[in-house]
């Protein structure tokens, strides 16, 4: 049996994630669930009052060629065995995505899931990993640890600008963002110019010797330097994580530059995009063709 959105299966699904995914803090299960998690993201499959399955379905708004669609990003799967999602679990929720929204997004790491159910590898990103000794450290001047969510959101809609396919997002994605950063031990900095206005932030995770930038947003090449300076000021190892449009080689010339695949895409709908974009198309791949910017998607929830 398909149960969606019931709060009682709650405590359920957080142990049926323990058992599925590893938690290097220890804390950050409780946190999602308590902080970002709602009942009504859930698709579980249930048998004799235990859940066997889940999906969550988390909406979002994507911005694509100056339109805003409804979507959702589907995460945090999980099986007590193999093949109980895909056997299962997914029609019933891809049958809820077709019959709500164009775009249905998911990432590469649940691609096993997702593969066969005509989901499309779009979304790229492109790692630049450092080392201190290939990076001239500059002035810390201007940096803040812990910038308000609604700066966040004024250097990422100058930032968003320059691409599509993004999220449209809110200051509560960012106070939500900031708190998922921090429990999960890693750090949110930001630099502000000589008038006080945001000019870049950083989300990094602190992982062993190794400080990783998962997001970084900035409306210039001297706050994107200022974001890396404040990595490399917590650990000697840097990787900075950016859609594969940013060429940073230049800037980075020390580098080692690796691309990524990032996030999956399903056209659930290829008639109705079709006419809404006046194109014919009849899969992702074709859909985001046209695309007039580069793109950028990336959020985990």
């Amino acid at each position: 049996m398909i149960v969606i959105g019931d709060a009682s299966l709650t405590k359920q699904i957080r142990e049926l994630w323990r058992a599925n995914y590893i938690d290097p803090t220890g804390r950050y299960i409780d946190f999602f669930f308590k902080s970002i998690y709602k009942p009504e993201y859930s698709y579980c499959l249930v048998e004799d009052e235990q859940v066997k399955a889940v999906i969550l379905r988390i909406p979002q708004a994507v911005m694509f060629n100056d339109r805003i669609l409804a979507a959702s990003l589907l995460t945090g799967a999980a099986e007590q065995e193999e093949g109980m999602i895909s056997g299962e679990l997914l029609p019933v929720v891809l049958d809820a995505c077709e019959h709500s929204e164009l775009i249905t997004l998911a990432d590469v790491s649940d691609e096993r899931y997702f593969s066969n159910a005509g989901f499309e590898r779009i979304y790229k990103k492109t790692r630049y990993s450092l080392e201190r000794k290939n990076f001239s450290a500059i002035t810390n001047f201007g940096c803040a640890y812990e910038p308000s969510p609604i700066d966040m959101l004024k250097v990422y809609s100058a930032f968003a600008r320059r691409f599509n396919g993004f999220s449209a997002r809110t200051v509560e994605d960012f106070a939500a963002m900031k708190k998922e950063v921090s429990r999960r031990g890693g750090k949110t900095v930001a630099f502000y110019d000589e008038k006080n206005r945001i000019r870049a932030y950083a989300c990094i995770a602190i992982r062993d010797d190794l400080a990783e930038i998962e997001e970084c947003i900035y409306v210039d090449a001297k706050g994107l330097m200022k974001m890396v300076n404040a990595a490399f000021q917590e650990r000697r190892n840097v990787d900075l994580v950016v859609s594969e449009a940013e060429n940073l080689s230049v800037l980075l010339p020390g580098a080692v530059k690796k691309k990524e695949w990032s996030k999956l895409v399903r056209l659930n709908d290829a008639s109705l995009f079709s006419r809404l974009f006046n194109t014919e198309v009849s899969s992702a791949a074709e859909a985001y063709a046209i695309s007039r910017k580069p793109l950028y998607f990336n959020d985990r929830f």
